[in-house]
């Protein structure tokens, strides 16, 4: 059985699709672009690699934050957090907006002509490996009988997971973003999968954090599963939400750091970023 679980978007025990297209045609159905995960050596192959079965027992575990964007389900459990956002406005999904000490993977704003008049800033995290899940890849594709351009499945060197550096990373920048987000009183959410955040509660000191989440909090975390609900398909599920405030992501890590934004500079990065494109359109 391959430890590939999922590739490009698709349940690789599915025997009722076309493999051979879905790879060549190296289509992510999350972000509905080329997969954005290439070979070094080889920048025209798109990896495709979602999730991945890894600890004991073997459990799904995603290396690709894309995944997480799944149906827009992780931007539906933030509408909450639009404390100021009113009937009539309009939801966008902003991807990838820098501010003043370093960018944010999505904004979630509330627009009313034309005008920015809320947001909550959207971290998404999934687990970074060690070594390579390449050879793993092309064995699958040779049990799907698709053709592969290499022998690299007969390497045996197995891939790990970065736990440590992954969870301590995020952590560092969340414990800065936050400060320039509770300074103009906004909210920041870190979306990862529930392994992760069970990782980061043993690791680090999470007993402060609030659980249930509690709305006036400046950092939220959205813990999501991801599970079998039938027969070759994989779907998110919420499991859990955390919130503290940016002493509190100090508290996390024992670390101090200033960050200080004005609100009128993350609003018109936001501006310049808005158009039907990003128009939020439930699936």
């Amino acid at each position: 059985m391959s430890k590939v679980v999922e590739l490009f978007g698709k349940a690789t025990d599915r025997s009722d699709l076309n493999w051979s297209q879905i790879i060549s045609g190296q289509v992510c159905p999350f972000s509905e672009k080329r997969c954005y995960k290439v070979r070094k050596s080889d920048p025209g192959i798109s990896i495709g690699t979602c999730t991945v079965l890894y600890g004991k027992p073997l459990e799904p575990v995603m290396i690709c934050p894309t995944r997480l964007i799944e149906r827009g389900q992780i931007f539906t459990d933030c509408f909450h957090l639009l404390t100021t956002h009113e009937p009539g406005n309009e939801l966008h999904i902003v991807p990838e907006v820098s501010i003043p000490g370093g960018s944010v993977d999505y904004f979630l704003v509330s627009v009313r002509n034309g005008r920015v008049k809320d947001f909550v800033g959207i971290e998404l995290q999934t687990l970074d490996t060690t070594g390579t899940v390449w050879p793993e890849r092309q064995r699958l594709l040779r049990e799907l009988g698709v053709p592969r351009g290499d022998e690299a499945e007969n390497l045996k060197k197995p891939y790990g997971m970065n736990w440590k550096m992954t969870a301590k990373t995020i952590l560092v920048q969340m414990h800065h973003k936050v400060q320039t987000f509770e300074h103009v009183n906004k909210k920041l959410v870190l979306v990862v999968q529930d392994k992760l955040l069970s990782y980061m509660s043993k690791e680090f000191k999470f007993d402060h954090l609030k659980s249930p989440a509690m709305i006036g909090d400046s950092m939220h975390f959205h813990a999501y599963s991801l599970d079998r609900t039938n027969p070759g398909s994989l779907h998110l599920s919420m499991t859990s939400r955390l919130s503290t405030d940016a002493d509190g992501m100090g508290v996390c890590l024992g670390l101090q750091a200033e960050a200080r934004v004005e609100l009128e500079m993350i609003i018109q990065a936001l501006q310049s970023k808005i158009s039907s494109a990003t128009l939020f359109r439930p699936v």
